[in-house]
């Protein structure tokens, strides 16, 4: 018994090991070293941090002002001073993007490690190709912290507990480090994969170019976008190219086609939710019952602003002089009035990728019903009129493409894509703009209108008839200066991407944050007075998110430097 006693105060009798937890050993196969590289890809979508997903639905298109929060005031109420450019340090939502994508960074470090010890079944080819989706992970992972916070501690494989990882400084630029990263996924991956989901050669080009155009190394990323057009395919072996029809982009049943660069994977009914779509389980219509999808919870209703950025002149063209917001030109809505109250819908011109991506009365809904207007909307004061489109599933996709196993029916199959080739074409002209030709910017500009312009894939009502004044028109006249081209090309991103989560960053890295948004917030604080009203952007601040308090209390304000103004 004392030999018991004895032996039992000793602090290893405490350690004991957790029931299946795999060690290195295992971990070190080519089994265990893809399965945990699956891992790394799966917190793309944030996982248990929702606000860390690569969509960016709040960081990148409400801040932008593609939407507002929408629903009710106390609903999800952290994301109200978001909205408003009121940011806290100690906000829940700020401390989920950077844990998340903190989360990503460890899983794809992980791999990075296994690599080192790898066992014998783990040839050099095998390392060069996960090797390369590692890094590629990691560097999208820091890509999204600098964009949030600026600059953030940089921790590698080398870097553990114990081993200094609490005294990483965030006083070192990140680029270096993720273009390095970039560069090696470029240089070692295959241009195809044995599954789609995986990123492969050219889908690193395009990320690497993107990385290019935030530091305005245009040139560097012209050459990579000469070569990602000309010659880049998916990873399941399609050529780049815009998909026929501009709705066909966001359906599930064609994931994983020639537009789709690199997207966060989806399944639905696989025998858990958690293989489903999450992004925008909270943003469908509001007590749609059968009629429409999802049924709660009117999240992420896009602005009278966006709406109105749809006008057309009588040549189809979008008004790049602002005037969009004035008078006739504001897109004619269903504010304040019932469902069962008369309503004609607009009948001026619009660009036809309005009813794409935004839910408006008098509207087919997808193959739903029309669009009810105020019954489908939880609280108009609060949100507006209007409901998210872009990334809603079909009433012909219930039972397959959408998944029923959870408290909602909105989780759903449909991938969401953090890069696409019209994306790529924008990015492409704007790098034109800079060092290359303005007239290959329109060439690709005029790529992306015409694509929208095909009849064929305008919204009909039920008789057959286009469901609006659809006109758009290509850029027939050359630009007669970089400033023209300019705007012309970041209106189109805004009109072709807008939903997508790029609309703030895209006018953070343009330098005209400031000015637009606080443009934005002046006449939506007019329709939108509770929401928005006194909100205001602070220039030299509001361009990044405070580093969480909570981070700064467990290493120590000499080692985590808080950004300016908070």
């Amino acid at each position: 018994m004392l030999m018991l006693i004895g032996y039992s105060c000793k602090e290893s009798f405490l350690e004991i090991p957790a029931t299946g937890q795999l060690d290195e050993g295992q971990l070190s196969t080519k089994k265990g070293i893809e399965g945990v590289l699956v891992s790394v890809y799966g917190q793309l979508n944030g996982r248990a941090n929702r606000m860390a997903s690569a969509s960016n639905w709040v960081w990148g298109s409400i801040r932008g002002g593609d939407a507002n929060k929408g629903t009710d005031p106390g609903d999800f109420s952290d994301i109200n001073p978001i909205q408003r450019f009121e940011y806290l340090s100690t906000q829940g939502v700020i401390v989920d993007k950077w844990k998340g994508n903190y989360e990503g960074v460890a899983r794809a470090n992980l791999v990075m490690k296994l690599l080192g010890i790898a066992q014998a079944d783990v040839t050099d080819e095998d390392k060069k190709r996960i090797g390369g989706e590692a890094r590629f992970l990691r560097a999208h992972y820091y890509f999204e912290l600098k964009r949030g916070f600026n600059n953030t501690p940089y921790v590698d494989e080398t870097v553990d507990y114990g081993t200094g990882i609490e005294k990483v400084p965030n006083t070192a630029d990140l680029y270096p480090k993720i273009e390095a990263d970039l560069k090696f996924a470029y240089e070692n991956l295959p241009e195809t994969q044995t599954a789609a989901g995986r990123i492969n050669k050219w889908g690193a080009a395009a990320y690497l170019a993107k990385v290019y155009m935030y530091q305005k190394k245009f040139a560097e990323a012209k050459a990579l976008y000469d070569l990602i057009i000309a010659n880049g395919k998916t990873t399941n072996g399609k050529k780049y190219a815009l998909v026929p029809r501009f709705q066909d982009a966001f359906k599930a049943a064609n994931d994983n086609n020639s537009e789709s660069v690199f997207a966060i994977q989806a399944a639905a009914n696989t025998g858990s939710v958690n293989n489903a779509n999450p992004d925008f389980d909270l943003n469908w219509p509001y007590n749609t019952g059968p009629n429409g999808p999802g049924n709660c919870c009117g999240f992420f209703s896009p602005s009278f602003e966006l709406v109105n950025s749809f006008r057309t002149n009588a040549n189809g063209l979008p008004l790049l002089d602002g005037s969009y917001n004035v008078g006739a030109n504001e897109v004619k809505s269903d504010m304040g009035l019932k469902s069962n109250a008369a309503f004609t819908p607009d009948a001026g011109p619009l660009d036809p990728r309005l009813d794409h991506s935004v839910g408006r009365r008098g509207i087919p809904y997808l193959d739903w019903i029309d669009h009810p207007g105020a019954d489908w909307i939880r609280n108009q004061a609060n949100a507006g009129p209007y409901s998210p489109k872009k990334y809603a599933y079909y009433k012909s996709d219930v039972g397959s493409l959408q998944d029923n196993s959870s408290w909602t029916p909105g989780y759903t199959a449909i991938n969401v894509n953090i890069i696409r080739f019209a994306d790529v074409l924008l990015m492409a002209a704007e790098a034109e703009i800079e060092v290359g030709s303005l007239e290959k910017a329109r060439e690709y500009t005029n790529m992306v209108r015409e694509r929208a312009s095909l009849p064929s894939s305008f919204v009909k009502n039920k008789a057959g008839a286009n469901a609006a004044n659809y006109v758009i028109g290509l850029y027939t006249t050359p630009w007669a200066s970089k400033d023209d081209a300019r705007k012309a090309v970041r209106f189109e991103r805004k009109l072709e991407l807008s939903g997508e989560g790029h609309r703030f960053y895209d006018l953070v890295r343009w330098g005209t944050a400031a000015t637009e948004i606080n443009a934005y917030l002046t006449y939506e604080s007019k329709k939108l007075s509770g929401a928005l009203g006194g909100a205001k952007f602070t220039p030299n601040k509001n361009e990044y998110l405070p580093v969480p308090q909570e981070q700064i209390d467990l290493v120590g304000k000499d080692v985590l430097i808080q950004n300016p103004g908070y």
